[in-house]
C-alpha cells in the first residue's frame, strides 16, 4: 500500500519562474542561504547533447557529449575546445558517452562511463597537458560488462569522501533482475579507483553497494557524509534516496514510498512530470537536482522535517541534465534540449547561477 500523496508532496513546489517558491501570498518569498538569485549568466553555447560536467582543481571545466563521444574544455571566456574523443563509444538511445569524474587525490586521470557495442563500462584516461593544451592519453579499463540497452543506462560516476568510485547502473530494462545481486544492472556500485573491489563492500567479492534501483542517476554526499541518489521512476514517482551499504530500494516491487518493510523509502519523491531527475550536487548546505522532463532546478534543504524542496527556473531553460559547483559562490547548470527537447538558439548551454549568501 502506498502512502497518501499528501504525506510526501510537501516540497513538490511549482516554482516562480525565476524565484522558485510557491503559494498565493503576495509577500515576497523568503530567501535562504544557497537559494538561486538573479538571472543566470550564459557561460557556453552550442553543445551537442551534453551529459556531464566535471570541474578540475585548475578551474577548467570538462563536459561530455553523449553522441559525439567528445570531451570538451570550457575556457574562461566561454569558448569551447576539444580535449579528445573517448574511444569505443557506440551511442544507442540513452547510451553513449555519459558521466565524467576526477579523483581529488589523483587528478591526473579522467574517468568516463560509456556505452560500447557490447556493454556499458567505466574507463579512465590520463589528462595530458595543462589549460587549453589538455588532451586524453590511452584508455584503461576500470569495469566492463555492465548491462546496456536503449534505455535505463544509469551513467553517473562520482568519487566519494572515502576516495572510492561510485557508479550508477540502470536496470537496462531487465527490471526483475534489479533485485538480483549477481546482476549489475539496477544497482549502485562501489570500486577502488583502479577498479578493484573494496574488501568492506556489503556483498563480499561484489562491486554492488545498493540494489533495487530502476535507473539511478546523480549521486552526492552531504557534509555529514550521507550519500544521496536521485532516481528515475516509471510512471508515478521519481525518488531522492539516502543510500546505505546493502540497502534495497524496492524496484520493481515498489515505485516510490511504500509500507513494505523490506525496502528503504525515499526521503522525498516527485511525480515523473515534475522531475525526471538527473545530476545532483551538494553545496552550500543544499542539494541541487537537475530535472529533465520537469525542466527545473530543485533545491532541497535536508535539515527541515519534512525536507523543503523548492523549484527554480521552471520551464525557463528547458531540460536540465547536470549541475556542478561554479566559481565564486555560483553553480553551473547544463541544459539538454538537443535530445528530446525543443532547442532554442544557442542550445545546449551552460548557465551560471548566483547563490544567496546570508552569512
Amino acid at each position: 500500500m502506498r502512502r497518501p500523496a499528501a504525506l510526501i508532496a510537501l516540497g513538490l513546489a511549482v516554482g516562480f519562474a525565476a524565484a522558485g517558491c510557491t503559494g498565493t501570498s503576495l509577500d515576497p518569498p523568503a530567501i535562504h542561504t544557497g537559494d538561486p538569485i538573479g538571472t543566470p549568466k550564459v557561460i557556453a553555447t552550442d553543445l551537442d547533447v551534453p551529459w556531464s560536467m566535471v570541474r578540475l582543481s585548475s578551474g577548467v571545466t570538462l563536459v561530455s557529449e553523449r553522441d559525439t563521444a567528445l570531451v570538451k574544455e570550457v575556457r574562461p571566456n566561454g569558448a569551447l575546445s576539444v580535449v579528445g574523443t573517448v574511444p569505443g563509444v557506440a551511442p544507442n538511445g540513452e547510451g553513449g558517452l555519459l558521466g565524467l569524474a576526477v579523483a581529488a587525490s589523483d587528478p591526473g586521470w579522467l574517468y568516463a562511463y560509456e556505452t560500447t557495442a557490447s556493454d556499458n563500462r567505466v574507463i579512465r584516461m590520463p589528462l595530458v597537458g595543462v589549460g587549453s593544451t589538455l588532451s586524453l592519453g590511452p584508455a584503461e579499463t576500470i569495469i566492463t560488462g555492465l548491462p546496456f540497452a536503449g534505455n535505463h543506462d544509469g551513467g553517473r560516476i562520482q568519487f566519494g569522501p572515502d576516495g572510492d568510485l561510485y557508479v550508477t547502473v540502470g536496470d537496462a530494462t531487465n527490471r526483475d533482475r534489479a533485485q538480483d545481486v549477481a546482476y549489475l544492472g539496477g544497482k549502485i556500485l562501489r570500486l577502488k579507483a583502479d577498479g578493484s573491489i573494496p574488501s568492506d563492500n556489503p556483498f563480499p567479492g561484489s562491486p554492488v553497494w545498493s540494489l533495487g534501483h530502476r535507473n539511478p542517476q546523480g549521486i552526492a554526499w552531504d557534509s555529514s557524509g550521507r550519500m544521496w541518489a536521485a532516481e528515475f521512476g516509471q510512471d508515478t514517482w521519481d525518488e531522492l534516496n539516502i543510500i546505505v551499504p546493502g540497502g534495497n530500494y524496492g524496484w520493481p516491487t515498489v515505485e516510490g514510498a511504500s509500507d513494505d518493510k523490506r525496502f528503504i523509502n525515499p526521503v522525498t519523491q516527485w511525480s515523473t512530470a515534475d522531475a525526471s531527475p538527473s545530476g545532483l550536487l551538494w553545496s552550500h548546505g543544499r542539494l541541487y537536482l537537475a530535472a529533465l522532463r520537469g525542466e527545473r532546478l530543485w533545491v532541497i534543504d535536508p535539515t527541515t522535517t519534512p525536507v523543503r524542496t523548492t523549484a527554480y527556473f521552471t520551464g525557463s531553460y528547458g531540460r536540465l541534465r547536470d549541475v556542478i559547483d561554479g566559481p565564486r559562490g555560483t553553480i553551473w547548470m547544463l541544459t539538454n534540449n538537443t535530445f528530446r527537447g525543443e532547442p532554442k538558439p544557442g542550445d545546449d548551454r551552460i548557465l551560471e547561477v548566483r547563490l544567496a549568501d546570508l552569512g
